[in-house]
């Protein structure tokens, strides 16, 4: 069984999609602590040809709380200006009148938590890519959460049966293959590939949010590009 465990980052880069759906289950780690400053809350879409951060509205955001404990600010006003905003950077883009609404079901999920709020993100866009992943809410498990780093996932790969164990490219310093092989079980790590598309004419920017990959290309075209990475074994 291939596992992938990552925190909840708010609609991410098409790589961490790649890694979602290229595992049979994908742990949510929603109890480690909330990093400020990080991806969990925000990300990049394309404004007037340039990358500017897009953000969900937090209550009580601390490092000191873990992600599930990190409240959203459901604000009508605050839902509306996202909305607005998504439509001014998007709406003459070729595939904005399928990509719009699903984002309109994420921004007003009514979710209280950054955790679920994402997870929800991640079921909405998942169907719509026909992302076949089982999630699994890291909360949810019964498990040492005294562990930390490589051990607790270890952990979580033993609870649940994996026998390889992905990861993205940018977190090889953190693993060891022969920990893991150790253990019984194959570590890779995920590198995406050059993605390159059309945004408006424009140079192309890349490694937004998938929310601009979507609205460039199609459901089909978008698939294609999921499997477009290689994995490193050692």
């Amino acid at each position: 069984m291939k596992l992938g465990i990552m925190q909840p980052y708010f609609i991410p880069y098409i790589g961490y999609w790649q890694l979602m759906n290229a595992v049979d289950k994908y742990v949510i780690y929603d109890d480690v602590n909330f990093i400020k400053g990080g991806w969990i809350n925000r990300n990049r879409i394309l404004v007037n040809g340039e990358p500017k951060y897009f953000n969900v509205p937090m209550l009580g955001a601390s490092p000191y709380k873990l992600i599930n404990e990190v409240g959203v600010n459901n604000d009508r006003k605050l839902t509306d200006k996202n909305l607005r905003a998504l439509e001014g950077a998007y709406r003459k883009a070729p595939y904005y009148g399928d990509v719009f609404p699903l984002m309109e079901r994420v921004l007003e999920s009514g979710k209280d938590d950054i955790a679920s709020y994402i997870a929800e993100s991640f079921r909405i866009i998942g169907e719509y890519l026909d992302i076949k992943t089982e999630f699994i809410i890291s909360s949810d498990l019964e498990k040492d959460c005294e562990q930390k780093g490589q051990d607790k996932v270890l952990s979580i790969c033993k609870l649940l049966g994996a026998t390889e164990y992905y990861n993205a490219i940018g977190g090889q310093e953190l693993y060891s293959f022969e920990d893991f092989k150790a253990q019984d079980i194959t570590l890779k790590f995920l590198k995406t590939s050059d993605i390159v598309y059309e945004q408006f004419g424009n140079e192309f920017q890349p490694n937004l949010s998938i929310v601009d990959v979507m609205m460039f290309n199609s459901r089909e075209q978008v698939q294609q590009m999921l499997n477009e990475y290689t994995l490193i074994t050692e």
